[in-house]
C-alpha cells in the first residue's frame, strides 16, 4: 500500500539521519586567545614551582596527569580540553562502562561487554577497559553521542579492521588509544544505537572519521598506517580539538573539510595543539577547506611533500610550532596553497607567528597574515616554539599505572 504524501512528510524527520548542527564561535580569535592564555598560565606555573612541579607547561596534561588518583577521577579529564573542542564532555555525566571482551563478531547485535555494545548506547557512558586488548573491528565503530573511550590503564589497540566513525553525533572524546592499520569496511549492516541499524556503504578506512559531528576531542592517541586519513573531519563537522597525538607512517594525515564546493564547512573550527607529526609522514598535517584552523605548539619533525595545506579560502593560524624541513631542497615549504592561482590564494588568511623554521623550512603567509600590521595587533601570542619539546614530550598514548601519576 502506498503511503500518502502528507504522512510521508510527517514521518520524514524520523526516517532521516539526525544532523547535529553546532553554531560556529562568532569570534574564533577569542578562542585562540583563550588557548594561548591557558598555555601561558601552565608554563608560568611550571616555572614558578621549578623542580617541585610535575607540570610540563601543557595545560591539558597539567590539568590531570599530576593526580596520582587519576584512575578514581577519570571523568575529570572532560574538563581539561582547550580550543574549539573545549566543550566536548563525552560521557562525563554518565556511568563507567568496563569493556571486558575484545571481540566484534556481530556488528548488528553486539555482545554486552564489547566496545561496540558500549558506544551505541543512548545514555552518556565513560568507557574503560578491563585489561590490555587488541580490538579488530569487523565493521566501522559507529559512535553514539556523549561517549568517552578512555584507554588509560590499558594498552589498547584498535587495529587491522575498520576503525572509529563519529557521524551525525555530538560530544565524543577519544583518549589514550593506539589506532593503526585501519581498513575499509562496508556493504554490511551496522548498528549505531539500541533501536537502529542500517546499511553501510564502503568506508574510507580512516583512523577517526568525523562526519557531520560536533564537540569532538581526540587526545593522546597514537595513529599510523591507515587506508585513507588518520583523522578526517568533513560534512559540516565543527567544534573539534585534536591534541597530544603522535602520528607516524602515513601519507594523507588529516583532511579537514569535505570539498571546495561543500560550503557548509565554512562553519568548521578546529584546534590542533601539542601533536607530534613524526617519521614516515608525507602530507596533510592538516589539509584544510573553508573554516578556521588554529595550529599551535605542534612538533613537525617529518614531512615529504608539505606540512600544512588547503584550498577554498580557509583561515590558518599557525603559532609557536616547530617545523623541521626534510633534506630534499624541493620540499622545504611548510605550506601548500592548493587548487587556486596566486591571484586568488594571496587573499586567503594564512599566518605564521612565532614558528620555528629549521633546516631551510619556510612558511608562505597570505591575506591578513602577510601584513606587518597583524603581528603588531596580536596582543596575546602563543608560547614560543622553543617550548615545543616539553609541550609535546608526552604525545601519543600514555602508559598510565593505577596509583601513580600518569
Amino acid at each position: 500500500m502506498a503511503i500518502p504524501l502528507f504522512l510521508f512528510l510527517l514521518l520524514l524527520p524520523l526516517l532521516a539521519p539526525t544532523f547535529i548542527f553546532s553554531s560556529p564561535v562568532q569570534d574564533p580569535e577569542q578562542v585562540v586567545q583563550q588557548v594561548n592564555q591557558s598555555i601561558r598560565n601552565a608554563t608560568t606555573a611550571r616555572r614558578d614551582l621549578g623542580f617541585l612541579s610535575c607540570g610540563t607547561g601543557n595545560p591539558i596534561d597539567d590539568c590531570w596527569r599530576c593526580d596520582p588518583q587519576w584512575e578514581k577521577n577519570r571523568q575529570r579529564l572532560a574538563d581539561c580540553a582547550i580550543g574549539f573542542g573545549k566543550h566536548a564532555i563525552g560521557g562525563r555525566d554518565g556511568k563507567i562502562y568496563v569493556v571486558t571482551d575484545p571481540s566484534d563478531r556481530d556488528p548488528v547485535n553486539p555482545k554486552p561487554g564489547t566496545l561496540r555494545h558500549a558506544v551505541i548506547q543512548d545514555e552518556p557512558l565513560w568507557i574503560i577497559f578491563a585489561r590490555d586488548m587488541v580490538i579488530k573491528l569487523k565493521e566501522e565503530l559507529l559512535m553514539n553521542s556523549f561517549k568517552t573511550i578512555d584507554g588509560r590503564g590499558a594498552n589498547l589497540h584498535i587495529a587491522g579492521g575498520p576503525c572509529i566513525t563519529i557521524q551525525f553525533v555530538t560530544n565524543v572524546i577519544i583518549h589514550g588509544i593506539n589506532i593503526h592499520d585501519c581498513k575499509r569496511g562496508g556493504n554490511a549492516y551496522v548498528r549505531d544505537s539500541p533501536s537502529h541499524y542500517g546499511w553501510r556503504t564502503i568506508s574510507d578506512g580512516d583512523g577517526v572519521s568525523v562526519f557531520g559531528g560536533s564537540h569532538v576531542w581526540v587526545d593522546h592517541c597514537s595513529l599510523s598506517n591507515c587506508n585513507d586519513g588518520l583523522i578526517d573531519a568533513i560534512h559540516g563537522s565543527t567544534a573539534i580539538t585534536i591534541s597530544n597525538n603522535y602520528m607516524t607512517h602515513h601519507n594523507k594525515v588529516m583532511l579537514l573539510g569535505h570539498s571546495d564546493s561543500f560550503k557548509q564547512d565554512k562553519n568548521m573550527q578546529v584546534t590542533i595543539a601539542f601533536n607530534h607529526f613524526g617519521e614516515g609522514l608525507v602530507q596533510r598535517m592538516p589539509r584544510c577547506r573553508h573554516g578556521y584552523f588554529h595550529v599551535v605548539n605542534n612538533d613537525y619533525t617529518h614531512w615529504e611533500m608539505y606540512a600544512i595545506g588547503g584550498s577554498a579560502e580557509p583561515t590558518i593560524n599557525s603559532q609557536g610550532n616547530r617545523f623541521l624541513a626534510p633534506n630534499n631542497v624541493n620540499n622545504k615549504e611548510v605550506t601548500k596553497h592548493e587548487d587556486a592561482p596566486q591571484s586568488k590564494w594571496k587573499h586567503w588568511n594564512w599566518r605564521s607567528e612565532g614558528d620555528s623554521l629549521l633546516n631551510g623550512a619556510f612558511f608562505t603567509p597570505s591575506g591578513t597574515g602577510a601584513s606587518s600590521s597583524y603581528a603588531k595587533a596580536s596582543s596575546l601570542s602563543a608560547r614560543p616554539s622553543s617550548l615545543v619539546t616539553s609541550l609535546t614530550a608526552g604525545a601519543g598514548a600514555l602508559i598510565c599505572k593505577k596509583g601513580s601519576r600518569c
